[in-house]
């Protein structure tokens, strides 16, 4: 992973008193134990501090201390945005100027600043959608989206490459030359032909793991940087 970012030094220099659950004949053992994890978990709780939605809020701040692509007045697409801890950074970062615009499967509350649209990225009218309610090319592409696990890694790994080949086929139409393109994998990265065309479509690809994702997950995020547009 390398240097940690700013806030992680930050998030893991707090201290914290270790939570232990008590078990319960209500709770399965699973329950229990994601129960401790996340009562443990030091970017849960500065996420609560913060007013962030979800702790993947400092994936995205992780990810920009390290890459440096948000920013005031930038047209930003958030795709898999529920709960909406992207989007709410996505916001910040631009100061009350650009875009955010933003779409999930599930219901995401309304954030100030942001146009979320509730619905299947994958459906047939999704992206032509997105397109109608940007006011120019975006800036950048970011996707989070992840398949419902089955347990089996290679089987998630799999579909949740079929979700960043469609984010990223939405991405070349609607990114404006030296735009970004960001999301989410599991472990081996993204598959080779898809990392060639990235390759072939964007100045520099490379992979990170943020601090703020659990050592335990198989996640870590591609990030293309420098559309070239050649599609």
């Amino acid at each position: 992973m390398g240097k940690m970012t700013k806030s992680a030094k930050i998030v893991r220099g707090q201290k914290m008193l270790t939570v232990r659950v008590k078990t319960s004949k209500y709770r399965k053992t699973s329950s229990n134990r994601w129960l401790e994890r996340q009562l443990n978990d030091p970017y849960v709780l500065q996420s609560k501090r913060m007013g962030y939605r979800s702790r993947a809020a400092f994936k995205l701040i992780q990810l920009d201390e390290k890459y440096k692509f948000l920013g005031k007045g930038k047209t930003i697409v958030d795709l898999g945005c529920a709960p909406g801890g992207w989007t709410q950074v996505a916001v910040q970062r631009n100061k009350g100027s650009g875009q955010v615009v933003g779409i999930d499967i599930l219901e995401t509350e309304p954030i100030e600043g942001a146009t979320l649209i509730c619905q299947d990225f994958t459906s047939d009218d999704a992206p032509d959608k997105l397109k109608a309610l940007l006011n120019g090319p975006a800036d950048i592409v970011m996707s989070d989206m992840a398949a419902n696990t089955t347990g089996h890694q290679q089987t998630d790994h799999l579909r949740t490459i079929g979700l960043v080949e469609a984010a990223y086929e939405f991405a070349k139409e609607v990114l404006a030359p030296n735009g970004i393109f960001i999301a989410k994998v599991f472990q081996g990265g993204a598959e080779g032909e898809l990392l060639a065309d990235m390759k072939k479509n964007f100045a520099k690809v490379l992979h990170f793991k943020p601090d703020a994702s659990r050592q335990t997950s198989p996640e870590t995020y591609v990030i293309a940087q420098g559309y070239r547009g050649l599609v």
